[in-house]
Protein backbone atom coordinates (compact mmCIF):
# COMPACT_ATOMS: atom_id res chain seq x y z
CA UNK A 1 0.00 0.00 0.00
CA UNK A 2 2.85 2.54 0.41
CA UNK A 3 4.11 2.22 -3.10
CA UNK A 4 0.42 3.18 -4.29
CA UNK A 5 0.14 6.09 -1.74
CA UNK A 6 3.71 7.49 -2.84
CA UNK A 7 2.66 6.58 -6.55
CA UNK A 8 -0.91 8.95 -5.89
CA UNK A 9 1.26 11.84 -4.08
CA UNK A 10 3.56 12.06 -6.89
CA UNK A 11 0.76 12.19 -9.79
CA UNK A 12 -0.82 15.12 -7.17
CA UNK A 13 1.99 16.90 -7.13
CA UNK A 14 2.42 16.85 -10.27
CA UNK A 15 -1.26 17.66 -11.57
CA UNK A 16 -0.45 20.97 -9.58
CA UNK A 17 2.61 21.70 -11.15
CA UNK A 18 0.93 21.23 -14.42
CA UNK A 19 -1.75 23.49 -13.06
CA UNK A 20 0.77 26.66 -11.65
CA UNK A 21 2.32 26.37 -15.24
CA UNK A 22 -0.60 26.78 -17.22
CA UNK A 23 -1.54 29.75 -15.40
CA UNK A 24 1.98 31.35 -15.81
CA UNK A 25 1.63 31.01 -19.42
CA UNK A 26 -2.05 32.54 -19.37
CA UNK A 27 -0.25 35.28 -17.97
CA UNK A 28 1.90 35.97 -20.31
CA UNK A 29 -0.13 35.41 -23.06
CA UNK A 30 0.11 38.47 -25.24
CA UNK A 31 -3.83 38.81 -26.23
CA UNK A 32 -4.37 39.16 -21.67
CA UNK A 33 -1.69 42.06 -22.21
CA UNK A 34 -3.66 43.65 -24.60
CA UNK A 35 -7.11 43.94 -22.76
CA UNK A 36 -5.57 45.57 -19.84
CA UNK A 37 -3.31 48.52 -22.15
CA UNK A 38 -7.16 48.86 -23.97
CA UNK A 39 -8.15 49.07 -20.44
CA UNK A 40 -5.72 51.54 -19.47
CA UNK A 41 -6.77 55.57 -20.49
CA UNK A 42 -4.39 57.11 -22.72
CA UNK A 43 -2.04 59.70 -21.57
CA UNK A 44 -3.11 63.75 -21.57
CA UNK A 45 -1.44 65.42 -24.77
CA UNK A 46 1.41 67.76 -23.99
CA UNK A 47 0.31 71.71 -23.03
CA UNK A 48 0.79 74.17 -25.70
CA UNK A 49 2.74 77.14 -25.18
CA UNK A 50 0.79 79.96 -25.42
CA UNK A 51 1.80 82.77 -28.34
CA UNK A 52 4.25 85.30 -27.14
CA UNK A 53 3.37 89.08 -27.17
CA UNK A 54 5.31 91.24 -29.57
CA UNK A 55 7.96 92.46 -28.38
CA UNK A 56 7.71 96.51 -26.82
CA UNK A 57 9.15 99.26 -29.05
CA UNK A 58 12.25 100.93 -28.54
CA UNK A 59 11.68 103.85 -26.35
CA UNK A 60 11.91 107.15 -28.09
CA UNK A 61 15.26 108.95 -26.22
CA UNK A 62 14.62 112.26 -25.14
CA UNK A 63 16.04 115.36 -26.86
CA UNK A 64 18.39 117.41 -24.45
CA UNK A 65 17.87 121.56 -24.78
CA UNK A 66 20.18 123.79 -23.10
CA UNK A 67 18.65 127.54 -22.53
CA UNK A 68 21.89 129.82 -21.80
CA UNK A 69 20.25 132.93 -20.25
CA UNK A 70 21.10 135.76 -18.61
CA UNK A 71 20.96 134.72 -15.27
CA UNK A 72 22.58 131.06 -16.09
CA UNK A 73 21.93 127.93 -17.39
CA UNK A 74 18.51 125.82 -18.06
CA UNK A 75 18.90 122.26 -19.30
CA UNK A 76 15.66 120.62 -20.69
CA UNK A 77 14.90 117.26 -21.40
CA UNK A 78 12.54 117.10 -24.30
CA UNK A 79 9.71 113.95 -24.52
CA UNK A 80 9.49 113.35 -27.82
CA UNK A 81 7.81 109.67 -27.39
CA UNK A 82 4.87 111.24 -25.42
CA UNK A 83 4.80 114.42 -26.90
CA UNK A 84 5.89 113.94 -30.34
CA UNK A 85 3.85 117.04 -32.28
CA UNK A 86 4.69 119.76 -29.38
CA UNK A 87 8.74 118.72 -29.16
CA UNK A 88 9.07 118.56 -33.09
CA UNK A 89 7.92 122.60 -32.77
CA UNK A 90 9.93 123.56 -30.03
CA UNK A 91 12.57 121.95 -31.97
CA UNK A 92 11.76 124.08 -35.52
CA UNK A 93 12.09 127.20 -33.13
CA UNK A 94 15.47 126.02 -31.97
CA UNK A 95 16.85 124.38 -34.86
CA UNK A 96 16.46 127.79 -36.53
CA UNK A 97 17.43 129.87 -33.81
CA UNK A 98 14.22 131.73 -33.41
CA UNK A 99 14.42 131.35 -29.82
CA UNK A 100 17.74 133.22 -29.60
CA UNK A 101 17.18 136.87 -27.89
CA UNK A 102 13.59 135.85 -26.30
CA UNK A 103 12.55 136.51 -22.54
CA UNK A 104 11.55 135.16 -19.90
CA UNK A 105 8.50 137.98 -19.28
CA UNK A 106 5.75 136.63 -17.02
CA UNK A 107 6.48 135.53 -13.86
CA UNK A 108 3.49 134.12 -11.32
CA UNK A 109 3.62 133.13 -8.12
CA UNK A 110 1.11 131.27 -6.04
CA UNK A 111 0.52 130.49 -2.60
CA UNK A 112 1.40 132.77 0.61
CA UNK A 113 5.02 131.67 0.31
CA UNK A 114 5.37 131.86 -3.09
CA UNK A 115 6.50 128.34 -3.15
CA UNK A 116 4.38 127.18 -6.24
CA UNK A 117 4.19 129.03 -9.63
CA UNK A 118 5.11 129.32 -13.49
CA UNK A 119 7.71 131.18 -15.25
CA UNK A 120 6.44 132.19 -19.03
CA UNK A 121 8.78 132.95 -21.97
CA UNK A 122 9.13 132.36 -25.96
CA UNK A 123 7.98 135.06 -28.96
CA UNK A 124 5.03 136.90 -27.75
CA UNK A 125 3.34 136.62 -31.09
CA UNK A 126 5.90 137.74 -32.99
CA UNK A 127 4.15 137.49 -36.86
CA UNK A 128 7.90 138.07 -38.47
CA UNK A 129 9.11 134.63 -36.51
CA UNK A 130 6.52 132.56 -35.61
CA UNK A 131 4.98 129.46 -36.95
CA UNK A 132 1.64 128.17 -37.29
CA UNK A 133 0.28 126.77 -34.39
CA UNK A 134 -0.13 122.86 -33.73
CA UNK A 135 -2.47 120.52 -32.72
CA UNK A 136 -3.16 120.07 -28.94
CA UNK A 137 -1.36 117.02 -27.02
CA UNK A 138 -3.43 116.68 -23.47
CA UNK A 139 -2.04 115.44 -20.27
CA UNK A 140 -5.25 113.08 -20.70
CA UNK A 141 -3.66 111.52 -23.89
CA UNK A 142 0.20 112.12 -23.21
CA UNK A 143 0.42 110.94 -19.45
CA UNK A 144 2.58 113.49 -18.53
CA UNK A 145 1.88 115.93 -15.85
CA UNK A 146 2.18 119.51 -14.97
CA UNK A 147 5.05 118.41 -11.36
CA UNK A 148 8.07 120.86 -10.68
CA UNK A 149 10.24 121.47 -13.42
CA UNK A 150 7.67 120.33 -16.30
CA UNK A 151 7.64 122.32 -19.26
CA UNK A 152 4.38 123.13 -20.61
CA UNK A 153 3.11 125.32 -24.03
CA UNK A 154 1.35 128.70 -23.20
CA UNK A 155 -1.92 129.01 -25.87
CA UNK A 156 -5.62 130.29 -25.46
CA UNK A 157 -7.49 127.98 -27.25
CA UNK A 158 -6.48 124.09 -27.67
CA UNK A 159 -4.70 123.99 -30.81
CA UNK A 160 -3.82 127.65 -30.53
CA UNK A 161 0.09 127.31 -28.96
CA UNK A 162 2.61 128.46 -31.39
CA UNK A 163 6.08 129.50 -29.45
CA UNK A 164 5.17 130.60 -26.02
CA UNK A 165 6.24 128.12 -23.68
CA UNK A 166 6.21 127.77 -19.20
CA UNK A 167 7.90 126.33 -16.24
CA UNK A 168 6.04 125.08 -13.72
CA UNK A 169 7.51 125.00 -9.88
CA UNK A 170 5.99 123.27 -7.75
CA UNK A 171 3.22 120.83 -8.76
CA UNK A 172 0.64 122.41 -9.96
CA UNK A 173 -1.57 119.20 -11.40
CA UNK A 174 -4.55 121.63 -11.60
CA UNK A 175 -3.08 122.37 -14.97
CA UNK A 176 -3.74 118.50 -16.58
CA UNK A 177 -7.34 119.26 -16.80
CA UNK A 178 -9.83 116.69 -16.63
CA UNK A 179 -9.83 112.68 -17.24
CA UNK A 180 -13.10 113.87 -19.65
CA UNK A 181 -15.00 117.12 -20.66
CA UNK A 182 -13.70 119.97 -21.78
CA UNK A 183 -11.34 120.68 -19.66
CA UNK A 184 -8.29 119.15 -22.28
CA UNK A 185 -5.08 121.46 -19.23
CA UNK A 186 -1.90 122.34 -21.32
CA UNK A 187 0.19 120.60 -23.24
CA UNK A 188 3.44 119.60 -21.18
CA UNK A 189 6.46 118.11 -23.28
CA UNK A 190 9.44 118.08 -21.29
CA UNK A 191 11.20 118.32 -17.54
CA UNK A 192 13.87 120.64 -16.64
CA UNK A 193 16.86 118.05 -15.77
CA UNK A 194 19.25 121.07 -14.34
CA UNK A 195 19.10 124.48 -13.35
CA UNK A 196 15.99 124.68 -11.19
CA UNK A 197 17.81 127.43 -9.17
CA UNK A 198 17.75 129.76 -12.47
CA UNK A 199 13.97 129.05 -12.94
CA UNK A 200 13.48 130.34 -9.16
CA UNK A 201 16.27 132.83 -9.39
CA UNK A 202 14.14 134.43 -12.46
CA UNK A 203 10.52 133.80 -10.75
CA UNK A 204 11.60 136.10 -8.15
CA UNK A 205 12.81 138.97 -10.08
CA UNK A 206 10.89 142.03 -9.08
CA UNK A 207 7.01 142.44 -11.01
CA UNK A 208 5.91 145.61 -12.75
CA UNK A 209 2.45 145.64 -10.85
CA UNK A 210 0.53 147.80 -13.54
CA UNK A 211 2.36 145.86 -16.44
CA UNK A 212 0.30 143.26 -18.82
CA UNK A 213 -3.33 142.90 -19.56
CA UNK A 214 -6.28 140.59 -18.44
CA UNK A 215 -5.35 138.07 -16.21
CA UNK A 216 -1.54 139.14 -16.79
CA UNK A 217 -2.05 142.40 -15.21
CA UNK A 218 0.69 142.58 -12.13
CA UNK A 219 2.28 139.25 -13.40
CA UNK A 220 4.80 140.75 -15.99
CA UNK A 221 8.99 141.00 -14.95
CA UNK A 222 10.07 144.71 -14.59
CA UNK A 223 13.24 143.75 -16.07
CA UNK A 224 12.37 140.75 -18.70
CA UNK A 225 15.37 138.30 -18.51
CA UNK A 226 16.56 137.58 -21.96
CA UNK A 227 17.39 133.97 -23.09
CA UNK A 228 20.74 133.92 -25.07
CA UNK A 229 20.67 131.07 -27.20
CA UNK A 230 18.53 128.28 -27.09
CA UNK A 231 20.67 124.86 -28.76
CA UNK A 232 20.44 120.97 -28.60
CA UNK A 233 23.08 119.29 -26.90
CA UNK A 234 22.49 115.68 -28.23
Amino acid sequence: MKPTLGLFAVLLLAAGFATAAGAQEASADPAAAVTTAADTPPLPPEPVPPPQAPPLPPAVPPVNVLMHTALGDIRVALDKQHAPVTVANFLRYVDSKRFDGITFYRAVKIGPYGNYGMLQGGLRGNPKKVYPPIAHESPRVTGLSHVDGALSMARAAPGSAKADFFFVIGDLVSLDGQPTGEDVGYAVFGRVIEGMDVVRKILDEPIALEAGEGVMKGQMLFDPVKILTVRRTD
